[in-house]
């Protein structure tokens, strides 16, 4: 079903390339800008589907599809770039791979799971979501590397990666409890 929350997470899968598109011309304060407006409707979906009561399945799987693209692919342009750490880039799309692969296994299995983000997933979601912004804020402010509060970069980008490899082994760990208590016929 579309309803403004729907239409609001699909603007933000839009939002994706185009980030990539600006910040590949060097138009990083458009970029930034652009980035901002995708963050807004992340949070704006969510509140509008709870208080309007529209959630639906559709805006379930979209939701995070929408977050992956914008990060991913963010993360992967702003690495190519030289503006983030290639090795936080690796880090956070094998977390995601990870992810995929454990939901292809369950689906392969037949073993019922529900799309249900934890909480260590949503501060990772949000930390990773402020290390572009900062990146890009520093980037966009042409401040240059020498110049900007390397230790702010350092921080981000340590509990970034701290918090992906925390969620990702929560993922891995909720996978192996799921699969460990389906029937025996099930997993044959």
């Amino acid at each position: 079903m579309i309803n403004i929350p729907n239409i609001l997470t699909l603007s933000r899968i839009i939002m994706a390339p185009v980030i990539v598109i600006l910040l590949i011309q060097s138009y990083f304060f458009k970029a930034l800008v652009v980035f901002v407006v995708a963050g807004i409707t992340d949070g704006l979906d969510g509140f509008l589907a709870r208080v309007l009561n529209k959630k639906t399945v559709l805006g379930t799987y979209l939701d995070p599809i929408a977050d992956k693209a914008l990060i991913i692919s963010s993360f992967v342009t702003l690495s190519a770039l030289g503006i983030i750490p290639s090795w936080l880039t690796v880090i956070v799309i094998s977390r995601d791979c990870i992810i995929l692969v454990g939901i292809f296994i369950l689906v392969l299995m037949a073993v019922p799971f529900e799309v249900r983000p934890a909480l260590i997933s949503k501060v990772t979601t949000t930390l990773q979501l402020l290390t572009v912004f900062i990146a890009l804020g520093f980037k966009s402010l042409f401040l240059d590397i020498d110049l900007r509060f390397q230790y702010l970069d350092d921080v981000i980008y340590w509990v970034t990666a701290l918090f992906t490899v925390a969620s990702g082994i929560n993922y891995i760990s909720i996978g192996l409890k799921s699969v460990n208590h389906v029937p025996s016929a099930a997993k044959k």
